[in-house]
């Protein structure tokens, strides 16, 4: 079986840097206590109005994740945005990159909430996909829970999917959670089926990962921000990592005996 890779989005960190001009908290040294920990890589979304992520930090914690050649960096945001000036100047300067989530946010967005359309965003996508896989990385499509889509998702040539859960997340112990949960196993088994690796995020927590990942098949990486920089503010960054991988390790040993 394989560990579902906890990958860290540290926007929020950037969010209460940027509320004053004295550069703390570090993001390198929020990215720096979470490896150590043991996340297994470390996600930024810098989005155009740079109000968390800037973009002098992408390339600044590529060259930290030098030193962490085991290690992810996954890049997120619109692609006919900001986003593909950004992973490109990663490549020309030989920095480390791996992944790259497309995400169908608008600029002015408070947060991303709704996955890709097919076919209607198939023709638009398809080039940059190419562009990417030309540089070696791997593509994810940030995708609502449906299973329609992920066939048309794999034709056009992305690799992974990241879910968009925070619908499970909102049904969190209420009635409707067995209804979201099967949804979510379903959508993620449709993206199996065709060839996709499965990743998945947003509203992720403490409280509601190891269900998830009980009971949705499959999952490569969850990509938590949020829920988890606000732990971190209580419990520190390497308590709050090992304690999530506590939820996905508990996850696995329910899978095993169930």
């Amino acid at each position: 079986m394989n560990t579902t890779a906890l990958s860290v989005n540290l926007n929020k960190v950037a969010t209460v840097r940027n509320t004053r001009h004295l550069g703390i908290p570090s993001l390198t040294r929020a990215a720096t206590q979470c490896l150590q920990a043991g996340a297994h890589g470390i996600t930024v979304h810098p989005r155009p109005d740079e109000r968390h992520i800037r973009a002098a930090d992408v390339p600044e914690l590529a060259r930290l994740l030098q030193d962490w050649p085991d290690r992810e960096y996954n890049i997120e945001g619109n692609p006919f945005h900001n986003l593909m000036d950004v992973v490109g100047s990663l490549v020309a300067q030989k920095l480390p990159v791996h992944q790259v989530t497309f995400v169908p946010d608008s600029e002015g967005q408070f947060t991303s909430d709704h996955g890709w359309n097919f076919p209607e965003d198939a023709d638009r996508l398809r080039p940059l996909i190419a562009q990417c896989h030309a540089w070696g990385l791997r593509v994810s499509l940030f995708m609502d829970a449906e299973t329609a889509p992920m066939a048309a998702a794999r034709a056009l040539g992305a690799d992974r999917v990241e879910l968009y859960t925070e619908p499970y997340a909102a049904a969190w112990g209420t009635p409707g959670l067995t209804s979201q949960l099967a949804r979510f196993a379903r959508a993620a088994q449709a993206a199996l089926d065709v060839g996709l690796g499965v990743n998945a995020g947003h509203d992720l927590n403490r409280d509601n990962l190891t269900a998830f990942l009980n009971q949705v098949p499959g999952v490569s990486e969850v990509s938590i921000g949020h829920a988890l920089i606000a732990d971190a503010l209580e419990l520190g960054y390497a308590a709050t990592v090992r304690d999530y991988l506590r939820c996905i390790t508990q996850a696995e040993q329910l899978q095993m005996v169930g």
